[in-house]
């Protein structure tokens, strides 16, 4: 039979989480890690461009496919191979505000690198979060990788793979959904799709109109879903890594999403996009579209959301105040990573 890519639209009202086995908690845990993405996201931005640090890469606009997708997977046991902009990921897996701020500094304390990584190069052994690079792609390389052990030594583990629609251009990611699909192993692909590879738009980048089209040529289903719908993303990741757990081979979800920032601190984005077009993406914010969803549920009340914006300014004005406090790497640091060395206990 032949695979066909398949579109999800949002359904179901205010019982709509219950109804995906989601708990009010689990609920407002989802919306606490966006706020807390967003927030410190903006607060980088601004250190940015008060010239305190250098470069800034933003996850502004696409919380709600990172954290919905994220929530779907076990932190602890599956793992993430998540690209530079998955910043709601990574705080879902366990990092905090202050890991990103002192990679953010590129200081010492760094636990990914110890100041050595660019900011959205994340990653944790501990955490399993596998470290990425600057190389577009090659993070869907290394999770079929991870995937592929979690096969060989039988592990009930997960692999999700996420990147942007201009890494699908790579042939990194051809070859590894490629080596996924002939050993059907248990990754997940997600593909947040912002439009935009850097300045490209993705109508100069292929010929079809949803990348998940391309998984059929893999021998694996494609799922297109509105990556601004924190629940719908939800609901397809969780179909996707249960699928994966069965032995049944990879997904590709294709979240629909956009980016409101420019590619970067150093892209200028009014060179190759219209004002009127990201202003019409802000209205469909993903953390104003699912705290609506959460008022009209009667979960996210007046208190509660008083003491989730209190704790995320308190973690990132912590988180800030902290690593920028924090010392550099030293002369002496210049060969940790690069030649062997004995790791204490």
């Amino acid at each position: 039979m032949a695979l066909k890519t398949t579109e999800v639209e949002a359904k179901g009202g205010r019982s709509r989480r219950r109804s995906l086995g989601l708990s009010d908690e689990q609920a407002l845990r989802i919306y606490e890690v966006m706020r807390l993405a967003r927030a410190v996201d903006e607060r980088m931005w601004l250190i940015n461009r008060q010239g305190r640090a250098p470069f800034v890469i933003s996850c502004q606009g696409q919380e709600g496919a990172q954290v919905g997708i994220a929530a779907a997977l076990r932190p602890g046991s599956d793992w993430v191979a998540p690209y530079y902009r998955d910043a709601g990921v990574v705080l879902w897996f366990g990092m905090t505000a202050r890991d990103q701020m002192l990679s953010f500094f590129a200081r010492r304390e760094d636990p990914n690198s110890g100041g050595r990584q660019m900011p959205g190069h994340f990653g944790s052994r501990r955490l399993h979060i596998v470290t990425g690079g600057s190389p577009v792609a090659t993070q869907l390389l290394h999770a079929a990788g991870v995937a592929l052990a979690s096969k060989q030594r039988k592990e009930d583990a997960v692999t999700a793979a996420f990147f942007g629609e201009g890494a699908a251009s790579q042939g990194d990611t051809h070859e590894a959904m490629n080596f996924a699909g002939i050993h059907k192993l248990g990754v997940v692909f997600v593909c947040e799709n912002n439009g935009y590879a850097i300045s490209v738009p993705q109508s100069h980048q292929m010929a079809i109109q949803n990348v998940a089209d391309r998984a059929a040529g893999y021998g694996f289903p494609g799922v297109v879903v509105d990556g601004n719908d924190v629940l719908a993303c939800y609901e397809v990741a969780r179909q996707a890594v249960e699928r994966a757990r069965r032995g049944e081979g990879p997904t590709l979800v294709e979240a629909k999403t956009y980016r409101f920032t420019a590619h970067s601190s150093d892209d200028d984005d009014k060179r190759y996009r219209q004002a009127e077009e990201v202003a019409i993406w802000r209205q469909k914010d993903p953390i104003q579209r699912y705290a609506s969803y959460l008022r009209e549920a009667g979960i996210l009340l007046d208190p509660v959301e008083e003491e989730i914006t209190e704790r995320v300014n308190q973690q990132v004005d912590d988180a800030t105040e902290y690593a920028e406090q924090a010392p550099d790497p030293t002369v002496d640091d210049l060969t940790t990573f690069v030649f062997k060395q004995e790791i204490k206990p």
